[in-house]
């Protein structure tokens, strides 16, 4: 019997389940948009990735989403989630209603449009869940229990669905890491997304869930989480009301690389990726 073979054999059945998603962070304006157009194709093709997830909360003027920016990253992107924003633009409750690949999150009440967790295919081979859940402390408190809500999601999967990500749009760290711990061994990934700052926290917790309290954001690296550095001061300073531009030049894509076993579920990597989009 020819061992050397056989361990051949396993070596590439076990390579043929590996595989890299990528989960780009909060995308600012067009001028996220543009990176995330120029810069993504390139991205997945230099870590392999067969799926990609972007938050797109922001990419409409910088709040909200429409339908003309989830036609411009669903040409990029295979799943588009949001947050507290989602609304924000005037028709996109409507508008939602046309597109399979938009999440909002899913512990808003019932009675809103859209849903906040599927299904969808990785051209990959296998399906990815992908959840959207929003955090109640210093975001909206009146949002349902999100630990509850991901428990009732999980409860409603099918069983050989495996890979599952959980967009966590929060702002405290500590609810964050609190979720990544209730779900591990349980979901790929907790990624968290909203305070627009890459955190130094990338890790696979001891169940096989990768964790980032959150991936950053694809915005102007000059500016006050993607809006005109003096427009916030000025803000901060007063007290008063005052339009916050958004920054269109001087973007920066922030991202995450997550590895996981497809056969199981079990991420075994995550790296954290901030690229400057060079215009």
């Amino acid at each position: 019997m020819d061992f050397s073979n056989n361990r051949e054999r396993l070596a590439r059945r076990k390579l043929m389940t590996l595989m890299n998603l990528l989960f780009i962070g909060d995308v600012v304006g067009k001028g996220g948009r543009d990176a995330l157009a120029a810069m993504v194709p390139e991205l997945r093709r230099e870590f392999n990735c067969c799926f990609c997830i972007a938050n797109g909360e922001n990419s409409a003027a910088g709040v909200g989403l429409s339908a003309k920016c989830v036609t411009t990253l669903s040409n990029h992107v295979d799943v588009i989630t949001s947050g507290d924003h989602v609304w924000d633009q005037k028709n996109f409750e409507i508008e939602i209603r046309q597109f399979n690949n938009v999440l909002r999150p899913a512990n808003f009440s019932t009675l809103q449009p859209g849903r906040g967790f599927g299904v969808f295919r990785n051209k990959g081979g296998g399906e990815v869940a992908v959840i959207n859940l929003l955090g109640r402390i210093f975001v909206r408190e009146s949002a349902y229990c999100p630990f509850e809500t991901a428990d009732n999601i999980l409860k409603q999967l099918p069983p050989q669905i495996k890979t599952i990500i959980v967009d966590f749009h929060a702002e405290a760290t500590s609810e964050k890491a609190a979720m990544a711990h209730f779900l591990d061994g349980r979901v790929t990934a907790v990624l968290g997304t909203h305070t627009h700052v890459q955190t130094a926290d990338a890790k696979i917790l001891p169940g096989g869930t990768a964790f980032m309290s959150d991936v950053g954001m694809t915005g102007a690296e000059h500016s006050i989480l993607g809006r005109e550095v003096e427009a916030v001061i000025h803000k901060f300073r007063t007290g008063m009301p005052v339009r916050l531009p958004v920054v269109e030049t001087g973007i920066r894509l922030d991202a995450a690389v997550i590895s996981y076993d497809m056969s199981t579920g079990r991420a075994t990597a995550i790296k954290p990726i901030s690229r400057l989009a060079g215009f």
